[in-house]
């Protein structure tokens, strides 16, 4: 997938002085040996060992040099916390910490290493910096536990550079009687990400721009064909879809300016269909595919929601609406549910923007509920079947009216179930939903897009939310906990 950062992640060891530097040196290799073992890509252990200032700017140095952009600071025994908290507040990117456990009771006698204490103690001179640093559950591990660490941080940390170095561009505003989505851009240049907003009008005019350029758009409407087959139905309007992806690729190299990354949030009604004479649903299916998310419905917060979801797992994403209720009579007799009861089950849905590698079946169809108000003619484009089945991760970050940052996260998976209905559309169940929904999603007014990731990641993305300093995270409780103001006697 194209769009997304690369991490190269470094591991600095630490040594507090009065402790044998050769502790935490043996340590770290053995270590080392775990990470090529493993075959995690893209990790790299410091040749300088941080006792003091001088070795803290000397691992900078080391690590300006080889483009490192994500660190793990490595208490091969207690360490000392001035230094390391130093190398972390210069260096400014992701950064966590693990700390060795004692080998065994041979070692204990003089070659005890004390990091259990040490983290305690680095974690008080972090909160002297104020910096925001990945802490693991347990932080204390072996060389093999250590290795299942470093793989979580390099997605975290995925996520956080990502957003960092993120532009948000938009086209149009939202429809008078379809307010939801609209929320405020502060909290978007907080987090460090960028954003242009655009007219519907400035798409027009890219999309005709491109239009001579027919050498790439018969290229891309040839690849459409290769990856439609005989799920083309509409082959008079490939080549105006390859246009517009064409236009939108173009937008996307001359526009991202500072950033590295861009994502799009896209007006596709009601003023799209009379102007383009098609659905640009499957356009962004296939961008959205590749890393270059596209939401509908000018979703800003929808579209950063979607790339956080695909830095953590290198997987395409979707944005789906919470959608409609599933009827009894759509489950077949002694289906697996995956833990949730009826009332806890949904439809995810949209007209179509769910790439096909994420489908069951697929194939490119007409809008029906806007061709309710226009010809059917102009509503083609949309990329629609079941949505495959497998684990998925529920997500979305946004402001409230207050400008202030709330999430929600919640596990779960899409069922090999018939939705019996139209769209891109799968039936999807979290345990406990039918009370988060209420809780959260209504009582905390979210909006009815979710991003889904095709994966778990939840730990994934709850740390990277708390590295970006986002407080309010949401997700579903257990029966018997009470969400804040959920009525005991109504359970």
């Amino acid at each position: 997938m194209i769009n997304q950062p690369k991490v190269k992640l470094g591991i600095v060891g630490v040594s507090r002085d009065c402790f044998p530097v050769t502790l935490t040196q043996a340590r770290l290799a053995a270590l080392m040996a775990e990470v090529k073992k493993a075959g995690l890509p893209e990790v790299y252990d410091c040749p300088v060992t941080i006792e003091n200032e001088k070795d803290t700017m000397a691992a900078l140095a080391w690590a300006k040099e080889n483009g490192i952009n994500a660190v793990c600071m490595f208490l091969g025994n207690f360490g000392p916390e001035g230094p390391t908290t130093m190398f972390i507040q210069k260096f400014g990117g992701p950064a966590m910490v693990l700390a060795a456990k004692e080998e065994g009771k041979a070692n204990l006698a003089s070659d005890r290493g004390d990091a259990l204490c040490g983290v305690l103690n680095f974690s008080y001179s972090v909160g002297l910096r104020r910096l925001k640093v990945y802490i693991p559950e347990y932080p204390n591990v072996t060389p093999e536990e250590g290795v299942k660490e470093l793989a979580d941080f390099r997605n975290i940390a995925r996520v956080v550079i990502g957003i960092k170095n993120l532009k948000v561009i938009g086209f149009g505003p939202r429809p008078f009687d379809f307010l939801a989505c609209n929320a405020p851009i502060q909290p978007l240049y907080d987090l460090g990400v960028e954003v242009q907003e655009n007219s519907e009008l400035d798409m027009k005019c890219q999309y005709e721009k491109v239009a001579s350029r027919t050498a790439e758009i018969d290229a891309i409407a040839k690849d459409m064909e290769a990856e439609l087959g005989s799920r083309n139905t509409y082959p008079e309007i490939i080549k105006k879809m390859a246009q517009l992806e064409l236009a939108i690729l173009d937008w996307y190299e001359n526009n991202k300016g500072a950033c590295d990354y861009a994502v799009f949030a896209n007006k596709c009604w009601p003023a799209w269909q009379p102007v383009f004479e098609f659905e640009p649903c499957y356009v962004n299916s296939r961008l959205t595919g590749r890393g270059i998310p596209v939401a509908c419905e000018v979703d800003l917060y929808g579209a950063v929601s979607e790339f956080m979801a695909e830095c953590a797992t290198e997987k395409p994403a979707t944005l789906l609406d919470i959608n409609n209720s599933v009827p009894a009579d759509v489950i077949p007799a002694g289906a697996n549910l995956a833990g949730a009861d009826l009332k806890d089950l949904y439809m995810g849905f949209h007209c179509g923007n769910t790439c096909s590698d994420c489908m069951k079946d697929c194939q490119i169809k007409y809008q029906l509920i806007q061709a309710r108000l226009m010809s059917p003619d102009i509503t083609k484009g949309t990329l629609e079947g079941q949505i495959k089945a497998g684990k998925s991760t529920m997500f979305r970050i946004q402001s409230n009216s207050d400008s202030k940052l709330v999430s929600y996260i919640a596990q779960g998976e899409f069922l090999d179930i018939d939705p019996c209905s139209f769209g891109g559309i799968g039936i999807h169940a979290i345990p406990g939903f039918a009370r988060f929904y209420r809780h959260v999603l209504v009582g905390k007014r979210f909006p009815h897009h979710g991003a889904y990731a095709f994966d778990h990641c939840g730990k994934v993305l709850f740390e990277a939310l708390k590295m970006l300093g986002v407080e309010d995270i949401n997700t579903p409780l257990p029966a018997g906990q009470l969400y804040p103001g959920e009525n005991p006697f109504a359970i």
